[in-house]
């Protein structure tokens, strides 16, 4: 099983500790999120991912993983997960998630497949367009 990877995964992310998170994905590795677009989702590489990563730990008071569950798969692991924090404005957020991780030979993440609840995401989207239309 890969707990201590995943558990030094979880608290980089919380954490906003980008270098950490970087040495944990495997060269060329790949991020696909389920929601709009081609195929039901979107992928991502390492840098765009640690962008949003970095942008949720900046924008999330009390950011944390709670309820996880994790069970190993034959190269990788299946987390469950609920991320809950506080958005600026004061709102609660939840959002149900569902990671498949695959860890390559050399015990880095080669890639992520996140299915989560894409209804839970619509306060970081709103969040994420009133940003950009104040720099504009």
């Amino acid at each position: 099983m890969h707990e201590e990877l995943a558990d030094r995964f979880m608290a980089a992310i919380t954490g906003g500790d980008v270098d950490t998170l970087r040495s944990l994905y495997a060269p060329g590795a790949l991020i696909w999120h389920n929601g709009p677009g081609p195929g039901g989702g979107a992928e991502q590489g390492v840098d765009d991912n640690l962008r949003t990563l970095r942008w949720l730990s900046r924008n999330l008071r009390d950011f944390r993983y709670e309820e996880i569950r994790r069970d190993a798969l034959p190269g990788g692991y299946v987390q469950r997960h609920v991320l809950r924090g506080t958005l600026p404005d004061g709102s609660p957020l939840e959002i149900a998630a569902c990671l498949v991780v695959t860890v390559d030979g050399s015990g880095r993440i080669a890639r992520i497949e996140e299915y989560a609840d894409s209804r839970g995401g619509d306060p970081l989207r709103d969040l994420a367009a009133a940003q950009r239309a104040a720099r504009a």
